[in-house]
């Protein structure tokens, strides 16, 4: 790709000291890496012959990360209900019967929904995952791809290990790099112990991180005292399923001091979902005790079907908020704190700090600019000791991301998806989902659970 210059009023870099430029450029050398930074006019003058492309009334940041999702088609299907009675009403009978062409279909769905809202990394856990791989190669995002494993004979309608080791056979390091493929359980209680031993076997031979949820909610926490006689974070160091080169755990809600020194100890990643914990009525995790401890801590939508959109920014601002409000603290987690959990945070928990995460020099290009010519954005105070990050926190919707690039290539332009037809995506969505409905109230109806979603 040829080289770039990218002109935008503000810059905002998330490098260690948060530092903000005012009329800024990015260079952006022709294999998508940042190859400098600095005003506006120095950049310009000394490349003369690269093209410029002006982002006025835009502000320049690091793409958001979003640390945990699920792809899926139950958006606004499955209310009203906690985490593990949702699971058992709602989410397993979809798993029982969704297809693979209907799972590439979500991703594809999800992947444009995360790229026009400015998400330029996504760590996907979901099904069928070839088709997700291939909805990533096409759309442009970067993604770390988990497949839903579950071996248990209780749960033998997920993903196998076989599946997950053969993805990262096919996809690792695929399409330039920007694809992952990590090791995935849905949760401990989906596998038995021969399968913990060979999830961390798969993950260590190809050095490649492991997923899962870990202290969602208070039945997670006292099923797990019930089965095992500790917590579940002391579980999983117990049981081998922390020793993976790179682990992120998804939810950690319910925390004993001993599990978040656990964490900080073994270098474990945490996504946090606070819109998700708010919806399935989890609670509000501990995350200015998680980050004082040194743990890399990022933020995740969850699924479509617990949150239900895949919008970082409304996740920042409920971040903030939920924090100050289950701490009745007006302080607790500012801006900026917030604004590194949705981009460098993000990066180092997944391991992927060397490569994305901040503007710097030597690192891919994931960049997104955001209107500033908006009343959400309004008034606009540049600098340090300005407002640019609370706006950013506290006001911006995903809806305001004007262009969003990964590695370089420009995806999202003027608010449109470069890489792929939205309104054919919609309308493919949108014819799938009665079939896989049917088919699972036919399941329901079969098991005679059918007023499980009637209820």
């Amino acid at each position: 790709m040829p080289a770039l210059i990218l002109h935008a009023d503000h810059l905002l870099t998330m490098d260690a000291d948060n530092t903000i430029l005012s009329n800024a450029a990015v260079l952006i050398d022709g294999d998508g890496k940042i190859a400098a930074t600095g005003t506006a006019a120095d950049l310009i003058a000394n490349h003369p012959g690269i093209p410029v492309k002006r982002l006025k009334d835009r502000l320049l940041m690091p793409g958001l990360i979003n640390t945990h999702a699920h792809s899926g088609l139950l958006r606004g299907t499955a209310e009203g209900l906690p985490v593990w009675e949702w699971l058992q009403r709602y989410i397993d009978p979809m798993h029982r019967v969704v297809s693979p062409r209907e799972a590439h279909i979500a991703s594809q769905l999800c992947y444009a929904e995360a790229l026009l809202s400015g998400t330029t990394t996504i760590v996907d856990m979901w099904r069928y995952m070839h088709g997700s791989a291939q909805a990533a190669n096409d759309l442009g995002i970067r993604a770390v791809l988990v497949p839903y494993v579950a071996e248990h004979p209780d749960h033998d309608y997920f993903e196998t290990l076989d599946n997950n080791e053969a993805l990262i056979q096919q996809w690792h390091g695929g399409a330039n790099g920007r694809i992952n493929v990590w090791v995935g359980l849905e949760h401990m209680f989906y596998a038995t112990p021969k399968a913990w031993q060979r999830a961390i076997d798969i993950s260590q031979r190809y050095g490649v991180g492991f997923h899962t949820h870990s202290n969602e909610s208070r039945f997670d926490v006292e099923e797990t005292q019930k089965r095992y006689g500790v917590r579940p974070i002391q579980a999983l160091e117990r049981f081998g399923l922390l020793d993976a080169p790179r682990v992120l755990l998804a939810h950690c809600v319910w925390l004993s001091d001993d599990e978040i020194d656990i964490l900080a100890r073994r270098g474990i990643g945490v996504a946090h979902n606070p819109v998700s914990n708010m919806k399935l009525a989890s609670g509000a995790a501990p995350i200015e005790a998680l980050r004082a401890a040194g743990v890399a801590v990022g933020l995740g939508t969850d699924g479509e079907k617990e949150n239900n959109n895949l919008d970082m920014f409304e996740e920042m601002k409920t971040a903030s908020l939920l924090a100050k409000l289950s701490t009745l603290d007006a302080s607790a987690l500012g801006a900026w704190p917030v604004c590194r959990m949705a981009t460098i945070d993000a990066a180092r928990a997944l391991g992927l700090d060397a490569q994305t995460g901040s503007i710097e020099v030597g690192k891919q290009a994931d960049l997104i600019a955001v209107r500033t010519d908006t009343p959400r954005m309004t008034p606009l105070l540049g600098g340090a000791d300005g407002n640019l990050h609370h706006n950013l926190v506290h006001a911006v919707q995903g809806g305001d991301v004007a262009m969003t690039m990964v590695a370089g290539r420009i995806v999202v332009d003027e608010g449109q998806l470069c890489t792929g037809d939205l309104q054919s995506l919609i309308a493919e969505a949108n014819a799938a989902v009665p079939d896989l409905f049917r088919r699972r109230e036919n399941w329901l109806r079969a098991h005679g659970t059918i007023d499980a979603l009637h209820a």
